[in-house]
């Protein structure tokens, strides 16, 4: 990684940066203050707006996808943006000023609706309260006439004629008064009262004893009519949301020009953050950032092909970003690396290292070669139907890595979707036949020679958790850390080796098992010797030294971890060997045929399914636990380039 600061004059700034932008060559390098002698742009306003838009256009594309779904294959995931050619940016430019105007509209047809269904809820309210008044057939804010009050209202219990008379006259027995109830049930009563209207005030206090209350929403209208004209006034905001909606859907023909503004706006708001870190006078700017050491040349041609300008390369440091550079076969493990963490400046790059362990481990337990098969069609159409991404053809690459360890593996096995082979030929011949006498080759039987697989299992493991040791002996003695590398890593790697040969010693006999004893006492007595030598005083030292070997259980359990390559392949295995026994359940006839066709295509997706997600995440598990933990910091920045960084199309030339 080189810095790069880049000198050019103000009027060439545009052209520069949109240059710049298109080749996805330069992290920019973010710092809080110019250098002496420049200043910075601010430029917060127009970043607000740029944020506005994007904000807008996701919302209203989200308001489109709510009203008018739109429809998607299974598959459409996997389809990379679409290409245009860089003189279409100008032209999504120009109708950006129409999208957001329509977007607007869609945020406004939107809010109408929400405003609709609200006041529909208000209406609602409203019908339901009246509904106790329905009989009554005089508006419920009718006053008082020239010789009597009426008084409409609702008691909080139930009264039926009889228990309202006694309740009103327990209250006061010279009360004068009528009554008709409308409405009762376990906590209302709805009643119309009229008394004299010289006994008004009387009243009043009785029933307020009572708990009398008026109606809330008194109208000069009968309950009966209210509610009628509610009916035909939520009808109408039904209607209102109705036109919205269909107003809405009208514009889902512009979703895609919705989709380029959003990136167009996403494109200048990070062209405009990167001009807020330029350094500037009212003359020239300077862009300081980093770029990789293969793409100087590219970027020094660039810029002068542009403008006339200073380009100059310097050493980065180690606050500098991280780029991984690898080959096709390791590249699709990137992901895997970054999800992690990218690496720092002190650890070395461990993609091409996890790359051939990943698909390994994945197709050992995987292990079908009939699944392999499939995933490395299944992907190779992917990757010459839908020319997707990079990211997503890295994916896609690494699952057809995947599946060629996974064949490699199932034909180890002798699996073939499961034991499919040997239950169709039993079907047309009425043999019994194995897959081990069925196959050419010798295999393993996860099932009978489980032992043996699991030797293997632990075997890669050693292997795996010895290469990670490796290269954290690379790290330390790169660093000139000798004593650490030797003491710290080396012992504990002679005698993983000892322990490894000392048991092939203990199964076949001889004289590894003298070998394998005499490399593991030495391991010991060096990490004895060597373990405590930052503790203060000889008892410190020895007791720091003894107290080491206690690590070893550490490593134990790390090695038992790749048992789960012998259980997960198992599982596959069996499974598989399963949904086939169950397809041949109901014979040869038609029936039968029809019922394997099924339960085998059915089946082997479930197997496949629950199986390749396992197999996934155990092996992203033994290389994050068992092997990164050896020697792998992490924590790294990733290199970011400034870039197109669009969701729905690409620049022709963008790389």
């Amino acid at each position: 990684m080189k810095t790069v600061r880049i000198v050019a004059l103000q009027k060439d700034r545009k052209r520069m940066l949109e240059h710049l932008q298109d080749s996805s060559l330069v992290h920019i390098k973010q710092t809080e203050n110019a250098e002496e002698g420049f200043v910075r742009s601010d430029k917060s306003a127009q970043l607000k707006q740029f944020e506005r838009n994007i904000s807008l256009t996701e919302q209203a594309l989200k308001v489109l996808d709510r009203v008018v779904p739109e429809k998607k294959g299974l598959l459409a995931s996997f389809k990379g943006r679409r290409e245009i050619e860089p003189e279409d940016l100008g032209k999504i430019a120009s109708r950006s000023v129409r999208m957001i105007g329509i977007c607007t509209k869609i945020k406004d047809l939107e809010k109408q609706q929400a405003d609709c269904a609200a006041e529909r809820i208000r209406v609602k309210t409203l019908i339901a309260q009246l509904e106790a008044w329905k009989d009554l057939d005089i508006p419920l804010n009718t006053g008082d006439t020239a010789m009597t009050s009426v008084l409409i209202g609702s008691f909080p219990k139930y009264f039926d004629q009889i228990g309202l008379a006694e309740a009103l006259a327990a209250e006061d027995k010279d009360l004068v008064y009528d009554f008709e109830i409308l409405f009762s049930s376990s906590n209302i009563t709805c009643a119309v009262i009229i008394v004299p209207k010289t006994q008004k005030e009387r009243a009043d206090n009785v029933l307020r004893t009572l708990g009398f209350t008026k109606p809330l929403n008194p109208t000069s209208r009968t309950p009966a009519e209210k509610v009628r004209r509610l009916i035909e006034k939520d009808e109408d905001l039904q209607e209102k949301m109705k036109k919205a909606e269909e107003d809405i859907a009208s514009y889902a023909k512009y979703r895609d020009d919705i989709r380029d503004t959003q990136d167009y706006f996403t494109i200048r708001a990070e062209k405009y953050q990167v001009i807020t870190q330029l350094d500037q006078t009212s003359h020239v700017f300077v862009l300081n950032g980093y770029v990789a050491e293969e793409d100087c040349e590219k970027l020094e041609e660039l810029c002068n092909r542009v403008a006339m300008c200073i380009v100059e390369f310097g050493e980065a440091g180690d606050d500098a970003p991280v780029k991984l550079k690898n080959n096709k076969f390791a590249e699709p493990a990137e992901s895997i690396v970054t999800m992690y963490s990218p690496p720092s400046h002190e650890d070395i790059d461990p993609t091409p290292l996890l790359a051939f362990f990943f698909y390994f481990f994945f197709g050992m337990m995987f292990s079908d070669a009939g699944y392999g098969l499939l995933l490395i069609i299944g992907t190779a159409i992917g990757l010459k139907v839908f020319k997707p991404d990079k990211n997503m053809r890295n994916n896609l690459k690494l699952f057809q890595y995947c599946g060629v360890a996974t064949v490699f593996w199932g034909l180890v096995f002798g699996s073939i979707f499961g034991d499919a082979p040997a239950v169709f030929y039993k079907l047309a011949t009425g043999n019994e036949i194995t897959m081990q006498q069925l196959l050419p080759w010798p295999t393993l039987d996860t099932q009978k020679d489980a032992l043996t697989i699991m030797i293997l299992s632990i075997g890669l493991g050693l292997v795996h958790i010895l290469v990670g040791m490796g290269c954290k002996f690379y790290v330390c003695w790169k660093q000139k850390q000798y004593a650490k590398a030797i003491f710290d890593t080396g012992f504990w790697m002679t005698m993983l080796i000892g322990f490894a040969v000392l048991g092939a010693g203990m199964a076949t006999g001889g004289v590894l098992t003298y070998i394998g004893a005499g490399i593991s006492i030495l391991s010991a007595v060096g990490l004895v010797l060597t373990q405590g030598r930052e503790k203060k005083g000889f008892f410190g030292k020895l007791v720091g030294g003894v107290a080491s070997l206690y690590d070893v259980t550490s490593y134990v359990s790390d090695l038992l971890s790749y048992s789960r390559l012998l259980a997960l392949g198992l599982t596959t295995g069996v499974m598989a060997q399963v949904f086939n026994m169950l397809s041949t359940l109901m014979g040869t006839n038609v029936i039968g045929i029809l019922f394997m066709i099924v339960i085998f295509i059915v089946g082997h997706a479930i197997t496949i399914a629950l199986n390749a997600l396992g197999s996934y995440v155990h092996t992203m598990r033994l290389q994050y636990v068992e092997m990164f933990s050896k020697f792998y910091e992490g924590g790294g920045k990733a290199f970011v380039p400034f870039a197109v960084n669009s969701k729905n199309f690409k620049l022709k030339n963008d790389k």
